[in-house]
């Protein structure tokens, strides 16, 4: 069987930046990868990559199923954009819909489904820019539900979230593998990496690439980290200034 995304020595430079360099992956379909690795790592550009946003400077990969579903964090919107949540959502159909064709009933029922897996349906008529930031998170990972999309790319999905958030959002991760999608997430969290198959521990260049068991030890956190994470009796914490 074919690997649902495929890398070959990928690089991404910025004039003598180097983002990342010689990754390589084979990510089975049907399952997850977490990316993990600390901040400027490349993690963000490495998804970019994959989403066809990014061009990479050298190097190939594949998606075995385009075009795939990019969900990145929440940020501050411009209060003087008037979009209800409804059609943050509905905005996952316009790629494969067309800006000019009327809503399907199978398109209307993808943004219904998307709104209720991620708990939103109260918050349907809500403009998107009066949200907290986890409800914003929420209406993004749906609209990246709404597309149906075999491969599902999602930026830090949970960090700083309220708990009900993290737990709605995780929960999804669960599902989308369950339910034979192809997940690839970043993340700063150990116990958000362990949930899923793999994991790439990434610093501008892969320290290492296993299941979450060879991957997350002591040896490889500190050739990633350095010093940016601490051991709490058989716990390893990552202590990434940037995040929380």
């Amino acid at each position: 069987m074919s690997p649902a995304i495929s890398a070959i020595n990928l690089e991404v430079r910025y004039g003598d930046n180097v983002a990342i360099t010689t990754v390589n992956l084979d990510i089975p379909d049907g399952s997850s990868l977490a990316v993990i690795g600390p901040n400027g790592s490349g993690k963000s550009t490495l998804l970019g990559v994959l989403a066809g946003v990014i061009e990479p400077t050298s190097g190939s990969f594949t998606v075995a199923a385009s075009p795939p579903a990019l969900v990145l964090q929440s940020t501050e919107v411009d209060k003087s954009l008037p979009i209800t949540v409804r059609d943050t959502v509905a905005l996952a159909r316009y790629p494969s819909l067309g800006l000019f064709r009327r809503f399907t009933a199978a398109d209307h029922k993808a943004v219904d489904d998307a709104m209720e897996r991620m708990v939103i349906e109260d918050l349907a008529g809500r403009q998107f820019h009066d949200l907290s930031g986890g409800q914003r998170q929420r209406v993004l990972v749906a609209q990246g539900l709404a597309q149906e999309a075999a491969v599902l790319l999602l930026d830090e999905p949970v960090n700083g979230l309220d708990v009900t958030s993290q737990a709605v959002i995780l929960g999804i991760v669960d599902k989308e593998v369950e339910a034979g999608r192809t997940l690839v997430l970043t993340t700063h969290s150990l116990d958000d990496a362990r949930r899923c198959d793999r994991v790439l521990l990434l610093n501008t260049k892969p320290i290492a690439l296993g299941t979450p068991a060879e991957v997350l030890t002591e040896e490889h956190l500190r050739e990633a980290f350095g010093g940016h994470f601490l051991r709490v009796g058989d716990e390893l914490i990552v202590d990434d200034h940037h995040h929380h």
